[in-house]
């Protein structure tokens, strides 16, 4: 079997084979995501700022997104991005050997795996070809190599002290992207809990702060009722005995009764009396 010419045709000629799927240029790819502004694909410039799913972001083009989303046709791959807290900007360390790329001709080189920044303890670029995270109560970036083994609570570039869960790992795998974003749903869970627990707290104080101060009223307002009263009636009751009814009273002795200036003795008494004071004599 042949063709014109006593061709003999190929099988792929002759049968229709599936085509692979056309791969991604992972250089490109890499290119991308740390070259560029994660909303507008525009070169990084600082201040360069990230989310807590490692995204990385031109501050620029954050504040215009937050502003207005519907200028952004990619706005429903960032609906996390609520507002500046929800990014952190970023220490980087400048790469003092990189240098500007240079247009291909002839038999120029050109090294793509070069990079702007670089880690501060290892000295790797940070290019995409080895992994690096953030330190979200810092800021600082740094390489995973140095997290791992140089290991310590304490940031080494800035000398803060961060936890495990504030290492941010920038632009990783789905698996890691997965991980952070159920890390972040979790936090932002537990910061509303507890703005929810403090506002409860603050309400039980102001309450119990106006029970008191009602209270407080109410016994001021007993005591100036029952003041009033004892002012219209004349007065306490004087729980003093009347000297006249001791005078009458059989059951007092003559020398208990002399005391008084009510008894007979002391009307006809001429000085004043050696116990009491009888003001009828001065």
């Amino acid at each position: 079997m042949g063709c014109d010419g006593g061709t003999i045709p190929k099988r792929d000629e002759l049968v229709r084979t599936k085509k692979k799927p056309e791969q991604k240029d992972k250089t490109a790819d890499l290119d991308a995501k740390w070259k560029h502004c994660a909303i507008t694909q525009e070169p990084l410039r600082e201040p360069i700022m990230a989310c807590e799913l490692g995204k990385l972001y031109n501050k620029e083009a954050v504040l215009e997104f937050l502003i207005d989303r519907s200028k952004f046709e990619c706005a429903s791959s960032f609906e996390h991005l609520k507002g500046l807290k929800d990014l952190k900007e970023l220490k980087l360390t400048e790469n003092k050997g990189y240098g500007r790329p240079k247009s291909e001709k002839g038999d120029s080189y050109i090294d793509t795996q070069d990079a702007k920044y670089i880690c501060p303890v290892v000295g790797i670029t940070m290019n995409g070809k080895h992994g690096f995270s953030y330190i979200w109560s810092c800021g600082c970036v740094l390489s995973d190599r140095a997290l791992k083994e140089v290991k310590s609570d304490i940031c080494h570039k800035c000398g803060s002290k961060f936890t495990q869960d504030d290492v941010i790992t920038l632009n990783g795998t789905e698996e890691e992207v997965e991980r952070l974003r159920q890390r972040m749903r979790t936090r932002k869970e537990q910061a509303k809990l507890a703005k929810k627990a403090k506002k409860h707290k603050v309400e039980t104080s102001e309450s119990e702060t106006k029970t008191s101060d009602v209270k407080k009223a109410k016994t001021e307002k007993v005591a100036t009722k029952t003041s009033s009263k004892e002012g219209a009636s004349g007065g306490p009751k004087d729980k003093t005995p009347n000297p006249l009814s001791i005078q009458k009273d059989p059951k007092t002795s003559a020398t208990y009764k002399s005391l008084f200036t009510s008894s007979n003795k002391a009307k006809n008494q001429q000085s004043a009396h050696w116990v009491t004071y009888n003001p009828f004599y001065n």
